[in-house]
């Protein structure tokens, strides 16, 4: 199976439902297995059972943010190596820096389209189809 074939587990990280339920659509749609989490603390406490080969996270969040979520997930050891496309309304070079900092593989910009979405997968699912 080509890695454009292949399904991935996915986890989509943001505060708002719209872009949550966008996100599962689009993503369902390209026959990937889809997990939500409403803000940082939820994609924690999902993060270790769900065991995702690709996370999309939004930055501006209450509580615990994108760049702090990245941050965490990609101290783990056993996460260091996961995809992380950060998901953001802003699209300045010192946010997208940030995110490279804390380790984050790619940035969209909302609003985005499905292709965008799909396009990331097929894109970062090459890192982790070894791990499959």
């Amino acid at each position: 199976m080509s890695t454009a074939e292949a399904f991935f587990k996915v986890l989509v990280v943001d505060d708002s439902n719209t872009i949550r339920r966008s996100a599962e659509i689009f993503l369902k749609q390209g026959g990937h297995e889809v997990l939500l989490a409403e803000d940082g603390f939820d994609a924690l406490a999902k993060v270790n059972d769900f065991q995702p080969q690709l996370i999309f996270c939004d930055i501006l969040m209450p509580k615990l943010d994108g760049y702090q979520t990245c941050a965490i997930i990609k101290r783990n050891p056993h996460f260091s190596d996961t995809p992380i496309v950060m998901l953001s309304s802003k699209d300045g070079v010192f946010d997208k820096a940030r995110g490279r900092m804390v380790g984050c593989q790619e940035y969209l910009t909302k609003p985005f389209t499905k292709d965008q979405l799909l396009q990331a997968v097929r894109q970062f699912g090459k890192v982790t189809s070894a791990a499959i």
